[in-house]
């Protein structure tokens, strides 16, 4: 079995789009949110595609999970793949763990398995990611 890959670097969101479920005022409410992030470091993506459904359990406190299509290469192996996410969050920022859907990797990253997270603090520019991963059919490994 190959020894799992320790990888991480940075991602960038943009164009967050977020929208009630139902109304909007309430607690708790559900909202949905289409983001798009820009990985840099172990995994390159430029644009990757993101859906996440909201549960606010508070004015700025809840939890959330999401899928999240990331389109590019990991550790310069080229493909595409698909991490599941679910996180939790407060006033001072958000913690989220990742894992790939299994089966869901392309290209050099077939086979691929792995998981991972970040922690996101209120202000940063850029969040800081690890990632560690079974290398999948298109690996030395």
């Amino acid at each position: 079995m190959p020894t799992p890959v320790e990888t991480g670097g940075r991602f960038t969101f943009a164009d967050w789009k977020e929208s009630p479920v139902g109304a909007a005022d309430a607690v708790p409410r559900l909202a949905h949110a289409h983001v798009t992030n820009a990985f840099t470091g172990g995994i390159e993506a430029s644009g990757t595609a993101c859906d996440y459904t909201i549960a606010y359990i508070g004015e700025n406190l809840g939890s959330y999970s999401g899928m999240e299509l990331v389109t590019g290469s990991l550790d310069g192996r080229k493909g595409s793949f698909v991490l599941e996410e679910r996180g939790t969050f407060d006033a001072d920022g958000t913690v989220c763990r990742f894992e790939v859907v299994p089966g869901s990797g392309t290209g050099d990253l077939a086979g691929l398995t792995g998981s991972g997270g970040f922690t996101y603090r209120h202000g940063d520019t850029s969040v800081e990611y690890r990632f560690t991963y079974g290398p999948g059919r298109g690996s030395e490994g």
